[in-house]
């Protein structure tokens, strides 16, 4: 995946010499076209640059490949140019001169998943690439989510900022944040299960689930088993069913099963049980061919991973987020890490570089 992800990341000249963010959808073709769901979004967008600022730290922390580091940073630059400059994010660019999306429905600045997003992206530069100059973005972003309400599937997201700062060294301010985060979620609750909002009817979305993740890393720092509890019940509530049928539902995205993979994985670090891990297994077996269409979905000769399985059958095309969350799910599969420790393009430094960017 790391190569489709290649080819659909392009420079953007206004965000500075070295910046890059990734064309948001391809075709099975491999042309790439701009998202249009809610009218003109953009061809680019910070949900997918932040979560693959993460996924190539990760690979870069593992494997010490410098180009994967330098990837890395040329999305960091992205990301700092769609910042607003109080602590949110626009999301979209509409083009690749780097041209804001301001009021578009999904590009907006609020208290939103991709200024969540974006804040843990800036998170992991700030712990992990050693990027000090943008604390200041962090913190804004951090007070900003501090005095916002959004719904608990976003606030999850703040959660594993504040975790991932706490982890680098004690911080009061961020500490009591992050326990009152944690009681915002366990309130909202049917049952066992964590809701992704106050107005969700019936099971919650797997997409961007990852409250149970955020709890148990909250638990760990906070020293609190009882938060353990809560996230291992709604886990097992949530993600344990579509994990044994192999995601037997009509529509599943890679996101999905990233998400799945994801809450798996911190509970299995938090708690050492064992059950986390078999689950976290079986889930990342979906890319095999242990899903509904009985087929690979991350097609390891071509290096593309599909955009998800409908109806039992594969989804042709081949977009960022697909490729992402893939990426994140299998961040420790061998032929990943290998394919990362010989990673020797170097970013993209050419405008129109990949394939042509349709108007679809």
């Amino acid at each position: 995946m790391l190569r489709q992800i290649a080819r659909l990341t392009r420079p953007v000249p206004a965000a500075g010499p070295r910046a890059l963010a990734i064309a948001v959808y391809s075709d099975s073709a491999g042309l790439a076209f701009a998202a249009r769901e809610t009218g003109p979004e953009g061809v680019a967008c910070i949900d997918d640059a932040a979560r693959a600022l993460i996924l190539l730290t990760d690979l870069w922390a593992t494997t010490g490949n410098l180009q994967l580091r330098a990837w890395a940073q040329g999305l960091l630059d992205f990301v700092l140019y769609m910042h607003d400059g109080a602590g949110a994010w626009f999301n979209f660019i509409h083009s690749w001169e780097g041209d804001r999306n301001t009021d578009g429905l999904t590009s907006v600045v609020g208290p939103n998943f991709w200024q969540a997003r974006a804040t843990a992206a800036v998170a992991t530069a700030v712990t992990r690439l050693g990027v000090r100059e943008a604390r200041p973005v962090l913190f804004a972003a951090l007070r900003l989510a501090a005095e916002t309400s959004p719904p608990p599937d976003v606030r999850a997201l703040h959660m594993l900022a504040a975790a991932e700062m706490l982890r680098g060294g004690p911080d009061q301010w961020l500490t009591s944040r992050l326990a009152g985060w944690c009681e915002e979620l366990v309130s909202l609750r049917i049952g066992d299960t964590l809701m992704n909002s106050p107005d969700e009817r019936g099971g919650p979305h797997l997409w961007g689930h990852l409250q149970e993740a955020a709890l148990a890393d909250a638990a760990v720092l906070l020293e609190r088993r009882d938060l353990l509890d809560v996230a291992g019940r709604s886990a097992m509530a949530v993600f344990q069913p579509p994990i044994e049928t192999g995601f037997d539902l009509p529509h599943v995205r890679p996101y999905d099963v990233q998400s799945a993979v994801f809450v798996m994985d911190r509970l299995a670090a938090a708690t050492g049980e064992a059950r986390y891990g078999v689950l976290r297994g079986k889930a990342r077996a979906w890319f095999g061919v242990r899903n509904p269409a009985h087929s690979s979905v991350y097609d390891r000769e071509v290096g593309r991973v599909a955009d998800g399985v409908d109806e039992g059958v594969i989804n042709s095309h081949s977009g960022a987020e697909a490729n992402i969350a893939a990426g994140l799910a299998l961040v420790s599969d061998p032929f990943l890490l290998a394919q990362a420790a010989s990673w020797s393009a170097a970013p993209v430094t050419k405008v129109g570089q990949g394939a042509p960017l349709t108007s679809r």
